[in-house]
């Protein structure tokens, strides 16, 4: 059974930083995306990260900001958020491509992210 855990969210003020994980178990070689969802919005990509680690992608308005990585002996994989802005507050899921919509689709709790001064 795969499990995906989401912690590393917290308070910030606007220009700070914050490292979330996500600890999978029951899976392993998977592509991993990091979405957010802010309050009243729709679900968002924010970031994926491919199987072996080589190929990453970002949603435009984090390029340069958040860094997604991977840690294979861990089977945890982090999103690096600096230079944090109030737009970014969000609750942060992970989620592997196969549970993100269809018959399987399934989310964790994920983390709280709040930026604000």
């Amino acid at each position: 059974q795969v499990q995906l855990v989401e912690s590393g969210g917290g308070l910030v003020q606007p220009g700070g930083s914050l490292r979330l994980s996500c600890t999978a178990s029951g899976i392993i070689s998977y592509t991993m995306h990091w979405y957010r969802q802010a309050p009243g919005k729709q679900r968002e990509l924010v970031a994926t990260i491919s199987i072996g680690g080589t190929t990453t992608n970002y949603k435009d308005s984090v390029k340069g900001r958040f860094t997604i990585s991977r840690d294979s002996a861990k089977n945890t994989v982090y999103l690096q958020m600096n230079s944090l802005k109030p737009e970014d507050t969000a609750v942060y899921y992970c989620n592997i491509p196969s549970r993100t919509s269809g018959p399987f689709e399934s989310w964790g709790q994920g983390t709280q992210v709040t930026v604000s001064s």
